[in-house]
């Protein structure tokens, strides 16, 4: 099977998410024979369409290093709730120490953010967003503090979904 093309180069693949990374540490490790030397790097990935997720990656070098993240951040994917390319209700979430807030924009506001909560948002699809964290200037439970906001948000609108199709079929039932 023929995979080059006719200069006799590989395709460049379609990839299915975008990637950006949020920071890169270098952290040391001191052993009885001297100090270890690794980076870590925290990923955020989404498709624009709704899904997103962030994961870190370990490695002695940054190259291996994000490749762990970014397979990390594909098995944290989550779904956001998007209505009118904003978020649908106000929600606020913590982890840690971090507290972060977010609300939903009028059209033409655009994502008015920290570098971290921006990042998410533009990965997730969302255009219009308002949001403040507190607590924390740590990126790594900034980010985690907004996926469990846009998980918490999941759940209450599935619960309000019950909701309604319980008041919807309790009426019906009485008549």
């Amino acid at each position: 099977m023929n995979t080059r093309n006719s200069r006799g180069r590989r395709p460049v693949e379609k990839k299915e998410f975008e990637e950006e990374i949020l920071q890169i540490d270098r952290v040391t490790k001191v052993v009885k024979g001297g100090k270890i030397l690794k980076f870590r790097v925290i990923m955020v990935i989404g498709d624009g369409k709704g899904r997103v997720g962030i994961g870190v990656g370990k490695a002695r070098e940054i190259p291996s290093a994000i490749a762990k993240g970014i397979a990390d951040a594909k098995r944290n994917l989550i779904n956001v709730p998007i209505k009118n390319n904003t978020i649908p209700t106000r929600i606020t979430a913590k982890y840690d120490a971090a507290y972060v807030f977010l609300a939903p924009a009028v059209p033409g506001t655009g994502i008015v953010a920290g570098r971290v909560i921006r990042a998410i948002a533009t990965k997730a699809g969302i255009q219009d967003l308002l949001s403040k964290s507190l607590g924390t200037p740590n990126p790594l439970n900034i980010a985690r503090a907004t996926l469990k906001a846009f998980q918490d948000m999941n759940t209450v609108l599935k619960r309000n979904e019950l909701k309604k199709k319980e008041r919807v079929g309790g009426s019906n039932e009485t008549k």
